[in-house]
């Protein structure tokens, strides 16, 4: 059982990998079987896909969490997306599950950014 402590790091530890493009390392906070619902896809290899075509897109592109809420093996994550030009306050939604204190599960969706630049649109979504 991870607990909401360990969820809170956890979450912040992959927006800092994010944030300053450590992707290698993100990779090790996720399990190998891994799932975002978003990506349709297992492993990090999809994620870390978005992730560059994203800081490709937008170079100055951030992440900050400014809620996390954790019940049991689960968070939510609101998270603010600073930026993208032409944006005005662009959000993430994230639901996580972990499992054995890493990244098991992801469902996530996107607000506020401009036509067609939503991470699932930027991402090349199924």
């Amino acid at each position: 059982m991870t607990t909401r402590e360990e969820a809170t790091a956890l979450v912040r530890r992959m927006q800092e990998c994010f944030n300053t493009r450590r992707f290698d390392r993100a990779a090790e906070l996720h399990a190998p079987d891994f799932f975002s619902h978003p990506l349709g896809s297992t492993g990090f290899a999809a994620g870390e896909a978005a992730w560059r075509a994203l800081t490709g897109r937008y170079p100055g592109i951030r992440v900050v969490a400014e809620d996390i809420l954790v019940d049991g093996d689960r968070a939510a994550v609101r998270s603010a997306v600073e930026g993208i030009p032409g944006a005005g306050s662009p959000a993430l939604f994230e639901i996580f599950r972990f499992e054995d204190g890493r990244f098991a599960e992801m469902w996530g969706a996107s607000a506020g950014f401009p036509a067609e630049t939503s991470p699932e649109d930027v991402a090349g979504r199924p």
